[in-house]
Order: structure tokens, then sequence, then C-alpha cells
């Protein structure tokens, strides 16, 4: 029995298509066909029905995926912990949202790199249910994502809980005022980021919670094309504290809403059996650490 007729069965297995495996695993479709023939000679067993397109687990199929999924799991832990000797050079994969990877992430590759400088660090930005895929996947080490996060298969640890800031142009009529609520955004446009950003359904969920339906007059796919149009008073927005720059002071303001203010929990997220290599616990230790001194600097600001 050969480790690729495991990763192809179980590929079948989840896929639930011959031809859509052969895809994922990077082999031709006649030559996945064949080693999962050759499996189920070995085995005893047949291990799928073959409905037309569909692959569908037989009585046995079902019970030899568990093995087969633990023993994948088992070969790549101890291949990750053989190569984890403190004099090699290490590499970890990290993904984070678009409302993360900017403003935290990409600002703290520096210093991890210039602390661990063995460590090597290949970044991920994507949405928050295509990272969660991803870490279930194997393809990334750990995730920085906001909650809501439902995948049994993934830990989850707060990292961070943050306020979600209304945020204006300079000469905006509000940028000058000290309390603003909700009700007070009536009449105005907002610009909002597109409907596969885990932050528009945040916002959408909290104006819901509020009976507040806003007029969205644009959509924008990155955050820094966002905070343009609000600069040049197209409209208003809502963005995560961790968005705010230094620079934006000379084109936004940023304003608490009163009442009850908006925040958004962000998580990381690793897969519950995978092994947690060395490196990716001492980028983990190093970003606790940066998220606890800047929360620190925060509060002592405010």
């Amino acid at each position: 029995m050969e480790l690729n007729q495991l990763r192809y069965f179980v590929a079948v297995a989840e896929t639930g298509n011959f031809t859509r495996a052969s895809e994922r695993s990077n082999v031709t479709q006649p030559s996945l066909s064949q080693q999962i023939l050759n499996l189920e000679r070995e085995v005893g067993h047949k291990l799928f029905h073959r409905l037309g397109r569909k692959a569908v687990l037989t009585e046995a199929g079902v019970a030899f995926l568990e093995r087969a999924r633990r023993i994948l799991f088992e070969v790549e832990n101890a291949t990750k912990e053989l190569s984890d000797h403190p004099s090699l050079g290490r590499r970890i994969t990290v993904g984070a949202v678009q409302t993360v990877m900017p403003y935290l992430i990409t600002p703290f590759l520096a210093r991890c790199l210039t602390e661990h400088p063995n460590l090597k660090i290949d970044a991920r930005e994507d949405f928050r249910a295509k990272l969660v895929s991803a870490v279930v996947e194997g393809e990334l080490d750990l995730a920085v994502v906001p909650m809501p996060v439902k995948d049994h298969r993934v830990a989850v640890e707060t990292l961070l809980i943050e306020p979600l800031l209304l945020v204006v142009g300079k000469d905006h009529p509000i940028a000058s005022r000290t309390e603003i609520s909700i009700g007070d955004l009536a009449n105005e446009t907002f610009v909002s980021l597109g409907d596969s950003s885990a932050l528009a359904g945040q916002i959408r969920e909290f104006f819901g919670d509020q009976k507040f339906q806003p007029y969205i007059g644009y959509r924008c796919a990155q955050v820094a094309t966002l905070k343009l149009f609000v600069s040049m008073g197209l409209g208003i927005s809502i963005l995560p504290q961790l968005a705010r720059l230094p620079d934006d002071r000379d084109t936004l303001t940023y304003l608490r809403l009163t009442g009850t203010a908006p925040t958004r929990e962000l998580v990381i997220i690793r897969h519950l059996q995978r092994y947690q290599s060395r490196g990716a616990e001492q980028f983990l230790t190093l970003l606790r650490e940066q998220v606890r001194g800047q929360e620190e600097t925060v509060a002592a600001v405010g």
C-alpha cells in the first residue's frame, strides 16, 4: 500500500468525483483511477460505488476513510517533526483576511524575521472561508481571521477584540462631532467592502440588529480604495481600529459610535490534529506579544 494511493482515495472521497480528485491531486484521471483499483484489490473490498460521474463511498470505504486520514496525518506530522531540528531553517505558511494582513501581519513580519532569522514565512491574503479551508487542508499552518469560525476541525484562539470605528472625510460635517449615534447616519451614503468580505457581513449584521438600513453607494475590493472614496467625500464607512494609520490623519477622521458600538473578534486558527512546528510556535509567541503591546499602547493613549 502506497501513501499516494491513500491520498488519492481521500481526494475522491472528499470531492465525490474522480475528475475533480485528479485535478486536486495533480495527476491524470486514468492514473488515479488505476491506483484506486490497485488499492481496492489490496484491501479486498470495493471502496466506491461508481454512479456515473459520482463516486460514493461503500460501507467498506466509509470505514477505511477515517484510518486513511489518520495515517496521512501521522506521516505528515512525523515528517514535520523530523525536519523541525533547531539548527535547520524553518518554513511556515500563514494567512490573514484583507483587513488584517496589511495592518497587523505585514508590519509584524520584519520583527519576526529579525528575532528568528532562520524562520521562513510564506504569507497569503484571502477571504475567511478560503483561509479556514486552507488550514483544514494543510495548506496553511495558521491564519488570523474574524469570528465566527464554526469548523470543528480547527482550534480557535482569541487574539484581539477591537472596536469598529466610523470613518469620514476630514471636511465632512460630522467630522467635528464628539457624539455620533446610528440615527445620525440615516441620510448618509456608505462606502462598503464587497459582499465576500467578512467585515462587510459583520457590519450588515450589526446594522440589522440596530434596525438600520444604510444606503450603500459604493463597493470596493480593498480598504485602500474605500479610504480614498471616503477621503474624497463620496461617502462614509466603518473600519476596524487596526486599519487606522498615522497617515490617515491628513484626510480622514475616525469616530466612535455612541450606544451599542460594534466590535470584532480576531482569532488564530490552527488544525486540531496537525503537528505544530517550532517555527509556528515562535511566530505565535511574538504575535501575541505584539498584540498585547499594541493594546497597552492604545489603552495608555485612551
